[in-house]
């Protein structure tokens, strides 16, 4: 039988480092392409282009087309899982997203147990279509939001600078916000599963809002809740490779990698290097870290941070990538010098 080709993303997810890191950023299909502002602005609304599958499909793959990353990442998301539980999330233009608060326990008691999995179709439709498409080298990657996240979203209604109605109703009504994280746990598992049988190669699991925490609480919402999605999703799909993002969780990352059993961790561009190395890095394999302001940067400050990565984590287990999203205003040359320098 023939071998079917390795894909490096998988390879260091699976235990191997590569000599030269594999590659690809977060939010990777987005605004800094015209190809993407093009397909935007034929979908209409954001979430009109997350659940059209052959457009979703194609800004998936644009970036890869250009760039030749080594993994492409559905286009969609974190707030879909609420959308189809009946939040009717809409995005208003320059504002972010919108949603009916969730944010007395009142309100809980009306929230549904599951999600329509009918409106997420799409979403698995372009996930077969990109799989088609793809080079069999790339990797394909599906997502969802971590819980505690996504829950900030829904208390508030929109996003917050630090998710004070989240973290007030968490301290206030214990009970109520422990069912919003149950209720995201359940949904997230079975979202995740569906990705995976729609042909998703690893999944990642975003926890934005994980680093305004304390310790207790990024226990109690964002370590637990992560690690019964991975043993949901291990349960039935035993070897499911699975990349966590508590962003800003500093010195409780070995904590987190230790509980939620995910097989990489990515981290932001404040990481102290030594600690990653000696306390996560020898564990499980690490995806970062790149700052994405240095990459709107350029010029020698630029190569001089990609060589940074490379010498702080490139002698162990290493997927390179931003510390988070690029961000619109990136010049494509400087994704373009970043890779030439990654990859040279």
């Amino acid at each position: 039988m023939p071998q079917s080709p390795t894909k490096p993303f998988i390879d260091v997810l699976s235990s191997q480092r590569q000599s030269t890191p594999p590659v690809w950023m977060m939010r990777q299909a987005g605004r800094y392409l015209p190809e993407y502002r093009e397909v935007r602005a034929k979908a209409g609304g954001f979430l009109d282009l997350c659940f059209s599958p052959e457009l979703a499909a194609e800004v998936t793959l644009q970036p890869i087309r250009r760039f030749g990353f080594d993994a492409a990442i559905i286009f969609s998301d974190i707030l879909v899982i609420p959308d189809a539980l009946g939040r009717s999330v809409r995005f208003e233009v320059g504002e972010g997203p919108r949603l009916e608060p969730l944010d007395d326990p009142g309100k809980v008691a009306t929230l549904a147990s599951r999600a329509d999995f009918a409106k997420l179709a799409p979403v698995f439709e372009a996930l077969r279509i990109v799989r088609g498409a793809l080079d069999p080298k790339v990797a394909l990657i599906g997502f969802c939001g971590a819980p505690w996240t996504v829950a900030t979203y829904m208390v508030a209604g929109h996003g917050t600078p630090d998710q004070a109605p989240a973290r007030m109703m968490a301290y206030r009504h214990p009970e109520a916000f422990s069912k919003i994280i149950d209720v995201l746990v359940d949904n997230s598992i079975e979202y995740l599963l569906a990705q995976l049988a729609a042909g998703a190669d690893a999944l990642q699991i975003f926890d934005t809002w994980a680093g305004v925490l304390p310790p207790a609480e990024f226990a109690r919402w964002s370590i637990e809740p992560t690690r019964r999605i991975v043993a949901g999703v291990r349960a039935k799909v035993p070897d499911a490779r699975i990349i966590g993002f508590p962003r800003g969780a500093g010195a409780q990352l070995p904590g987190y990698v230790e509980a939620t059993g995910v097989n990489a961790v990515s981290i932001d561009w404040t990481a102290e290097p030594s600690f990653i190395r000696e306390r996560v890095q020898s564990k499980v394999a690490v995806q970062g870290n790149l700052d994405p302001l240095v990459l709107i940067t350029g010029g020698d400050a630029l190569d001089r941070a990609v060589d940074t990565v490379l010498a702080n984590f490139a002698q162990g287990r290493l997927i390179f990538n931003l510390g988070h999203g690029i961000q619109p205003e990136t010049p494509i040359a400087h994704v373009e010098q970043m890779l030439k320098r990654v990859r040279g």
